[in-house]
Order: structure tokens, then sequence, then C-alpha cells
């Protein structure tokens, strides 16, 4: 197995890492816009592999907290895969994530990539949690059998215990790793997330029978196909009332003038089928995060 070089990316690796980069899916890759960003970003550090002074690999290493790190944006220049181009970044980025003080490093892969699945494997991360992408379009009217039903409120600082005490319980916090979804990037769900989310207005409560019976995590984003309201965890007692949720964030879409509604939705045949029923559709193949402690 060669070896290769591991070191910080400097600008004028761009244009090298871009070229190889231009052909990862048919529309492209979101790297060019990641670039600026990634190379300038305080908290976290651009990783390029090179061969002969030549960038062929790269990863971004991005520490979400203080004690979480998590990777992203791994590339190798198919003239150096199977090389062990993506092994040296991989060893170089949890070394640095340890210097940094992280106790815990997470990922997000395709289901389908085995290539990655088993490099992540082989640096010894465990699955932790999965999820299915969806899509619907607003929902100007709610169904009329939801009409009549309690409706999810915003929750309140004075609601966190409540909160913390419901995903205590609940049957898809563990089976999800305790993770939300922002976008592509995967946090714990701490009291601290918690509070900052629901300082945002980001938090909706589903009660009935004066008990919490529900609960959605949510943020509204913006991309190539325009403005939506995004789902990063929700979470439901019984089928019903994750569909109930399901449907009533499709009316919220509808009510900000918002393009569609995404979600990442745990795989699970539960959700999932639930998530159907409310007219999602599933528009890429799962993903699934893992993780490693570093301590």
């Amino acid at each position: 197995m060669a070896t290769f070089e591991v070191r910080p990316a400097l600008p004028e690796d761009r244009e090298t890492i871009l070229a190889f980069c231009s052909h990862t899916w048919e529309w492209g890759d979101y790297i060019a816009e990641a670039w600026d960003g990634w190379l300038e970003d305080p908290q976290g550090l651009l990783l390029v592999a090179t061969s002969d002074g030549r960038a062929v690999g790269l990863l971004h290493l991005r520490m979400l907290n203080e004690r979480e790190a998590w990777l992203e944006g791994l590339r190798v220049d198919p003239a150096y895969r199977r090389q062990g181009v993506a092994s040296a970044l991989h060893r170089a980025a949890m070394a640095e994530a340890i210097r940094r003080g992280a106790t815990t490093v997470r990922l997000l892969t395709e289901a389908t990539n085995s290539a990655a699945i088993a490099l992540v494997k082989k640096s010894r991360m465990q699955e932790v949690g999965s999820f299915v992408p969806y899509q619907a379009p607003p929902l100007p009217e709610l169904p009329r059998r939801l009409a009549s039903l309690p409706s999810p409120e915003l929750a309140r600082p004075e609601d966190l215990e409540e909160i913390i005490d419901y995903l205590n319980v609940s049957n898809i916090f563990p089976l999800t790793g305790g993770l939300y979804y922002s976008g592509f990037i995967a946090y714990s769900i701490s009291d601290r997330l918690l509070k900052t989310k629901i300082a945002a207005g980001e938090v909706y409560l589903l009660r009935r029978w004066e008990r919490l019976d529900g609960l959605m995590m949510t943020e509204q984003r913006e991309g190539r196909h325009g403005r939506y309201l995004f789902i990063g965890y929700i979470d439901g007692t019984t089928a019903d009332t994750i569909g109930q949720l399901a449907y009533v964030l499709r009316h919220l879409a509808a009510q900000r003038n918002l393009e569609a509604v995404r979600a990442h939705v745990p795989d699970l045949l539960m959700v999932r089928d639930t998530f159907a029923g409310a007219e999602y559709q599933v528009t890429e193949n799962p993903y699934i995060t893992y993780e490693r402690s570093l301590t």
C-alpha cells in the first residue's frame, strides 16, 4: 500500500480537488460550494492527502461542539482509489479530533456505499442510526379527520424537563442513536441542543389526555430547489401520532409559503409506513450514521 502525506488544505489545492470531484454524482458535487467555508472554518480542519505534492484526497473535520466531531466530504481521486488514501485521511482526522478534545466522532454514508462502509468498520466505527430522506408538497388544508384533534404547539422553556422525560422512555429515540439531523449533519439531542431549538421556535409538542404524546424538531432551510421546512427528528407514542405530525408539517409549510417539506425519517418500518400514508415520497437511498468513542 502506497504512503500519502496528509496536511491541511491550501487555497491552491482547490482546482485540483474540484477537477476529480466534478462527476461524483450525475449532477456534480457540493464540494465547490463548501470549499471556502471549510477552508476557513476556525472550529474544524480541511485535510488533503497528497502524492508527489499533488492533492489526491479530501476530508473535512467539523467540531460540532467541545466533545462531538463530525467527518464529511471524503473524496479520493479515482486514479488513486484502493491505495490507502481514504484510510490515511481517516487516521489523520481521528488524531486531530482527539487533539481537539473530542470524545465522539461520527459520519454519515449512503447505505449502498459498500466501500465507505468497509472503511468506517475498519476504523472501528459502529452503526448508531439510519434514516430515509422523504419529501412532500405543502398542504393548504388538513384532512377533515385531523381538524378536530389537538394541534401541536411550540415548546416553551418550561417544557424542557417533560421533553427529556419523554425521550428517556421513547421507543424511537434509542433506535435513532439519539440524534437530530440538521441537513446531513447529526447532533446529539442534549439538553443544550433542546434549549437552543426551543428558543428558536423549532420544537413542536403534541399533547393528548394532558400528557406529551409526540414531538418534532424542525428548521427552515433553503437549497437548490428553494425554501423548505425540514424535519430533523420526529417521535410519537403511536403511528397515528406521527402521522398527524407529518400532515401538520405539510400544512405548516403551506402557511409559510414554502415549496416543500423534507424529512430525514428514522429507517423504522412503522415510521416509514406512516410517512408514506401521509403522502410523502422517498427521494434518496437510506443513509447510515456511524460513531466511534474516542475515550
